[in-house]
């Protein structure tokens, strides 16, 4: 019986491992089971990895057996009328060629001493314990292999040759369980048939389809892994950028309503400005300025590192729409960040923002604010200025998206922070113009470029890398939590900072009381600091008598309104406050900060909450405070935030210390991801050569009807992972 990859598993291994295969991995079809590619190989004699095992993980290890030693334990106590029940427990001591060792406990099972022989090499696969000091796999399940070195034909057949592939795998799916239904599909598969264009394979010399998947589940050598590998991972970066270059085809071609250059607002904006642009202002604002007069929408991604002048850029290209009859809007992911453009962008237009009111200039719009908080009068007012146009710019959090709202005419849509909101929020928001508007996306994280070209690829890209006339420099330390002057000192540059007329952030990972959310801690460490408890801490020791705020995500709106204006009007020294500060918010006074529990923030994370200080023309300072140990990962990350401010070199340094999942995100992350061999970090030459040939192969048949298998897996990744496309 032959089978192709869609034929279902239930006929290939049974009813029984099917379920068990689809409720445990996802996996319904022979398709969907060689997709699930080993994630390592194991030789035999090689040295066994016992040295990275952590407690509470599932594991598989690869090791030999060193001692099976019986121990009688207590008799069990009997219940009345009943004998009591002998007990036994089987202790297996495994190592690997390093002597590294881990011990298999077995109660009640003192046969298996009979196959855990001394010499013998198995797979041994549990969850990792521990007892008196000692690792150890409670009642792990387990393959041998053949004892017989001079007839090694069992263990090949048992475990693909020289290479045992080690699967992702479950409690009740071990990996040699998956192996073998991934041997009976292998023996009953037809040849299946390649869904490359022949030109590509035959230009970058690919291994066929069928024989990939023989060798990336029972490579015969190094050398075909490799290929095999190298074929897979050309697939999925094909296929993912054709369905992005396809995507920002189709969009090039739909009609929009074109804003020319200039207009009267933008030009008195402009002539207002007390400092002039910076080069790559004035470039990326060309680029845009171009587009929008444009006839058809932009789609633009607008990357600047933290402080770059990305805010002004949005206003200017928000103003060119407005001079021109149409409206913006302006997405913003918290009610703190949208309060804060709200208030920033009517501070940049002074009068200009006066639109309707007594003395405004001609020119003048109106600048309305929309948010989930709202009161009925304040959110009735504000609809009606955006239904009659009178609101040419609209800023405003998830209620833009809502039912209700209704523009005149929105000619411009800006998404701030773009990775915190999915493709639905986006075209929600685009869906409110009667002709395609154009759209402007922004990050303040710096996105390192396979990244931007694989997860944004559907964008025009443009970087702000310098920083405007009047920005600071920021100097960063680490200091250690435990040295108490250390920590002394730091309380005191904080308060010699406020003496000096300036102000301060404190950040914290949590917020307290029941949240007990640890943000990057293990078992055996004390909880992370939060900011309920340390401003109580702060207001009675090293900062009494000064004038702290507090600012975290439970707050409600009214309240973290309250407390940013109090901030940004100098009524508070210190504010202590979670990440809800990390970008947007925007206080020139404010020249130091305090990181408490550093270590459990990422490298972006820590870049963006420095780029918080130094706004002004004053120096900002930024103390990173750590438990982390010198030589640690984690005390080399904190290292590396403060040897640069270079957001875009610490980004590439982010992309090397995270897993492939982590940046690709969550909506790869699932176990039918189109996304499973493919690396952002060492396969940028397989991105770059994929998304060249996706442009030629789109430009000579968009619909790609002369290559209908390809075209079939690209609009499988554009269903299933359209938000993927949008979103990292």
């Amino acid at each position: 019986m032959a089978v192709g990859l869609d034929a279902r598993l239930r006929d290939v291994v049974g009813a029984k491992t099917a379920a068990a295969l689809d409720k445990g991995l996802g996996l319904e079809t022979v398709g969907d089971l060689l997709s699930h590619y080993p994630f390592r190989y194991a030789q035999r004699g090689e040295q066994a990895d016992l040295g990275s095992l952590r407690i509470g993980e599932e594991v598989t290890v690869f090791a030999q057996v060193r001692a099976a030693v019986p121990k009688p334990l207590p008799p069990k106590p009997p219940r009345p009328g009943k004998r009591a029940i002998k007990r036994d427990l089987l202790e297996v001591i495994v190592a690997d060629e390093m002597g590294r060792t881990v011990t298999l406990t077995y109660f009640n099972q003192g046969w298996r001493a009979k196959e855990l022989r001394p010499g013998r090499w198995g797979l041994f696969a549990g969850k990792v314990g521990q007892f008196r000091g000692r690792l150890q796999l409670n009642s792990p399940q387990y393959r041998l292999l053949a004892e017989d070195a001079s007839d090694p034909a069992e263990a090949v057949e048992e475990f693909a040759g020289a290479f045992i592939p080690v699967y992702p795998a479950t409690a009740d799916l071990p990996t040699w369980k998956i192996g073998q239904c991934v041997r009976i599909a292998l023996d009953l598969l037809e040849d299946p048939p390649d869904p490359l264009p022949a030109a590509i394979r035959s230009r970058h010399r690919l291994m066929g389809y069928g024989a990939a998947l023989h060798q990336i589940h029972r490579p015969e050598s190094f050398e075909s892994l490799g290929a095999a590998k190298k074929r897979l991972k050309w697939q999925e970066a094909l296929v993912m950028q054709a369905a992005l270059v396809r995507r920002k085809a189709e969009a090039a071609v739909e009609p929009a309503t074109p804003r020319p250059k200039g207009g009267a607002i933008l030009e008195a904006f402009d002539a207002s400005l007390p400092f002039p642009l910076t080069d790559g202002q004035r470039r990326v604002g060309a680029e845009i300025a171009d587009e929008l007069a444009g006839e058809h929408p932009m789609h633009r991604l607008l990357q600047g590192d933290v402080g770059s002048g990305k805010t002004l850029v949005a206003l200017r290209a928000m103003l060119q729409v407005v001079a021109h009859g149409g409206q913006a809007a302006m997405l913003a992911p918290t009610e703190v960040l949208a309060g804060q453009h709200h208030r920033s962008i009517a501070e940049m237009l002074g009068d200009l923002a006066k639109g309707g009111e007594l003395g405004a200039p001609m020119e003048a719009t109106r600048v309305a604010l929309l948010t989930g908080s709202a009161t009925a009068a304040q959110r009735r007012a504000t609809l009606e200025a955006v239904e009659s146009g009178e609101a040419g710019i609209v800023v405003g959090t998830h209620a833009l998206l809502y039912d209700g709202v209704d523009f005149h005419d929105l000619g411009l849509v800006v998404v701030d922070e773009q990775h915190r909101f999915g493709v639905e929020q986006r075209d929600a928001l685009r869906s409110k113009a009667e002709r395609p508007p154009h759209t402007l996306v922004m990050t303040a994280t710096p996105i390192p470029r396979t990244v931007a070209m694989t997860v944004y690829g559907d964008l025009e890209t443009s970087r702000l890398t310098e920083l405007p006339a009047g920005r600071s420099p920021i100097a960063t330390h680490v200091v250690p939590y435990t040295d108490q002057r250390w920590m002394a000192r730091t309380w005191t540059r904080v308060r010699e900072e406020v003496a000096a007329g300036r102000q301060a952030y404190v950040v914290c990972p949590r917020v307290g009381g029941e949240d007990t959310e640890d943000t990057g801690g293990g078992d055996d460490r004390r909880p992370p600091l939060a900011v309920t408890d340390m401003i109580e801490q702060l207001r009675s020791g090293p900062l009494h008598g000064l004038r702290l705020g507090l600012l975290h995500g439970r707050l409600d709106a009214e309240e973290k309104d309250r407390v940013m204006r109090a901030y940004a009007a100098g009524e508070i020294d210190v504010l202590v406050a979670t990440t809800v500060i990390e970008v947007g918010v925007n206080v020139p006074n404010a020249t130091a900060m305090v990181i408490l529990d550093a270590e459990r923030f990422g490298i972006s994370q820590l870049h963006q909450l420095r780029g918080r200080v130094g706004r002004g023309s004053h120096p900002g300072l930024c103390l990173l405070v750590s438990e982390a140990a010198e030589g640690t990962a984690s005390r080399d990350r904190l290292d590396a935030v403060a040897s640069t401010t270079d957001g875009f070199a610490l980004a590439e340094l982010d992309l090397e210390q995270r897993r492939e999942g982590d940046v690709l995100g969550a909506a790869q992350s699932g176990t039918k991801s189109h996304v499973k061999l493919l690396s952002l970090l060492r396969d940028v030459d397989i991105i770059e050569e994929a998304r060249a040939d996706a442009v030629k192969l789109i430009a000579a048949d968009p619909r790609m009807r002369s290559e209908p298998a390809f075209a079939a897996l690209v609009d499988d990744l554009a269903a299933d992972r359209g938000e993927y496309l949008e979103k990292g």
